[in-house]
């Protein structure tokens, strides 16, 4: 009964308005006060601080400092440029170039709501100039954006890494073979679509060089090495996630000032001061859904749980699909990062019982979260777009995003019905 009460408990306080962070500490104080009595207020301090004493999550303010820096710089005009001169011979081509210049962002920010507004703030204007359908153009955008949550480095996956003490190196190389995935399946839906209803995307007429190719390279080689400097510096065992997250800031800084020279001193105080109050944000949610995830550890609730499903003798694959549409439903109204923290403790267990391997739960998860960031009434990614470009509805962005939130879908159930595709590169190392 008492768990029920503090989960009543919980939703009452997110319904009224509370902040996530306060509705989870407050409701697993309550919870661990009916347990233990005055000992909560021992347990839940320790539960909080023991949660942000960890040496991986240095990494996450400093790969929100590197996007910040880098969506500061032209790089994501660069990049979709860059994609549009390599990809014109292709119909629809500005389309998916969008879905290129996304992943290519996602590298170097692990943001998707800095992909969504760095990108669609030029794409989406080209796009609409050049008589691409609203819907298309709109749906690329907002889909693609998404890329960065499972294109390394990921903050998701640093904030899972923390929760469930899987490697972040590992969770990061076993993010590239799906995100390499769901870009060319987005990119394969734009091709096809635009194949059957040539409409929506008009062919270029414009041509370009091989020498005009090459010089598009000019103005992104800078941030393709720091690519390669921050993940070939975790793979190679040279430094640690935390430590790369701190060469990626400081290469990002050094891009910004001395490569397209705008980071004025006002915008540097600006980014630091956002950077403070993201990271303080998600820092505040994961330390008291720990006190949350305490509590429920306290009483045996993702052990009952286990027990419970697994007795219904119902098969693996049965269970892990109603948990993954459980997630999808879960995304539409709790954020990615909230999703996370209090969902995990509860779920790792039964995953771990069904025989699955936690890195791997990591990776779909992460997945099953880009769907949530494009899925009303909480896909952050729709007010993104709507937020650079004003002359979308959000009604007409969500309607857009729906035949790709399909898509996100059907590769989902790849990697949940084929582990073997997200573990055999982490495998390797």
């Amino acid at each position: 009964m008492e768990p029920i009460i503090v989960l009543v408990v919980l939703v009452g306080l997110i319904v009224i308005g509370f902040p996530i962070f306060l509705a989870l500490g407050l409701s697993g104080l309550i919870g661990l006060y009916m347990a233990r009595g005055s000992l909560a207020f021992f347990f839940a301090p320790s539960s909080l601080f023991g949660q942000l004493n960890a040496f991986e999550l240095i990494a996450l303010p400093l790969f929100i400092l590197m996007g910040n820096f880098l969506g500061a710089t032209p790089v994501g005009s660069s990049l979709f440029t860059a994609a549009v001169r390599w990809l014109n011979w292709l119909r629809g081509s500005l389309a998916i170039s969008s879905v290129g210049a996304s992943a290519m962002f996602g590298a170097v920010s692990g943001v998707s709501l800095a992909g969504v507004a760095a990108v669609g703030s030029i794409a989406v204007p080209q796009m609409l100039q050049r008589g691409y359908s609203r819907s298309l153009a709109a749906g690329a955008v907002v889909s693609a954006g998404a890329l960065a949550m499972l294109i390394p480095p990921s903050v998701p996956f640093i904030i899972y890494g923390a929760v469930s003490s899987v490697s972040v190196a590992d969770l990061f190389i076993g993010g590239i073979v799906p995100g390499i995935v769901l870009a060319l399946a987005l990119s394969l839906f734009i091709y096809l679509r635009v194949r059957l209803n040539p409409a929506e995307a008009p062919a270029s007429k414009e041509r370009f060089t091989w020498r005009q190719r090459w010089a598009s390279l000019a103005n992104i080689w800078h941030a393709a090495l720091l690519v390669v400097a921050v993940l070939g510096s975790i793979y190679s065992g040279l430094a640690t996630p935390s430590e790369a997250a701190g060469i990626g800031a400081a290469g990002a800084f050094l891009i910004a000032t001395l490569v397209f020279r705008s980071l004025s001193w006002a915008k540097f105080l600006e980014i630091l001061g956002t950077t403070a109050r993201i990271s303080g944000a998600i820092l505040l949610i994961i330390g008291c859904a720990k006190i949350f995830g305490d509590y429920l550890n306290m009483v045996r609730v993702p052990q009952m749980l286990t027990e419970a499903l697994t007795a219904t003798g119902l098969p693996a694959w049965a269970i892990l699909l109603a948990v993954m549409l459980l997630l999808i439903l879960l995304g539409m109204i709790v954020d990615a990062v909230s999703l996370i923290v209090v969902t995990t403790p509860v779920l790792l267990p039964l995953v771990i019982a069904l025989g699955y391997d936690p890195l791997w739960f990591g990776i779909v998860m992460v997945l099953n979260l880009e769907i949530a960031v494009v899925t009303p009434p909480v896909g952050l990614n729709l007010y993104a777009l709507r937020g650079v470009c004003p002359e979308l509805s959000v009604e007409e962005i969500i309607k857009s995003a729906l035949p790709f939130v399909a898509v996100q879908f059907l590769v989902l159930m790849l990697f949940v019905f084929v582990p073997s595709l997200s573990l055999w590169l982490p495998g390797l190392m």
